[in-house]
């Protein structure tokens, strides 16, 4: 039994040393479409800028597909420079957002100052950064209940990683 035990880990590691990675998808915002990506930078919670923004209700709690399958359809942008080790966002840098019959959405990557609290995404609740009246309005309208955007505040929160 050992024996199987150490041919079916080895054929294992053999096969992940073959592995290759033919793609990368990042989500900046939470249940809207993801941007594939040459490279991503790893962080402490994963990939930079991987669900990093997410859409709430007035109570709080976040839109997923399944409650608002029109988030599928919410295309996100960011500039390709984001994406290179070290690199830091500068006051002309922004998250693009659009979507069918909507215009377009500019969110600065520079941090938003207010702070909400009580934002909740399954199990994890918290704080987060709210991104203002512009985007409520955007998203608001786009979904047709009221709406903030906001995102991970990484200076009060952690978000786990599975380390495996």
């Amino acid at each position: 039994m050992e024996k199987t035990d150490a041919s079916s880990a080895a054929a294992a590691a053999a096969a992940a040393a073959d592995a290759k990675i033919s793609s990368i998808f990042i989500y900046p915002v939470k249940s809207c479409r993801g941007i594939s990506v040459p490279h991503a930078p790893l962080t402490p919670t994963g990939f930079r800028w991987d669900r990093q923004w997410l859409v709430v209700n007035q109570r709080g709690r976040a839109y997923t597909q399944r409650v608002e399958p029109k988030l599928a359809l919410v295309e996100v942008n960011l500039p390709a420079e984001a994406f290179s080790e070290g690199w830091e966002p500068t006051k002309t840098s922004y998250l693009e957002i659009k979507a069918p019959g909507m215009d377009l959405l500019k969110i600065s990557l520079c941090k938003p100052p207010k702070v909400s609290d009580g934002v909740s995404v399954w199990e994890w609740s918290g704080s987060a950064l709210d991104e203002g009246d512009e985007a409520s309005k955007w998203f608001t309208n786009y979904v047709g209940k009221p709406s903030r955007m906001v995102r991970f505040n990484a200076a009060s929160e952690t978000r786990p990683v599975n380390p495996v």
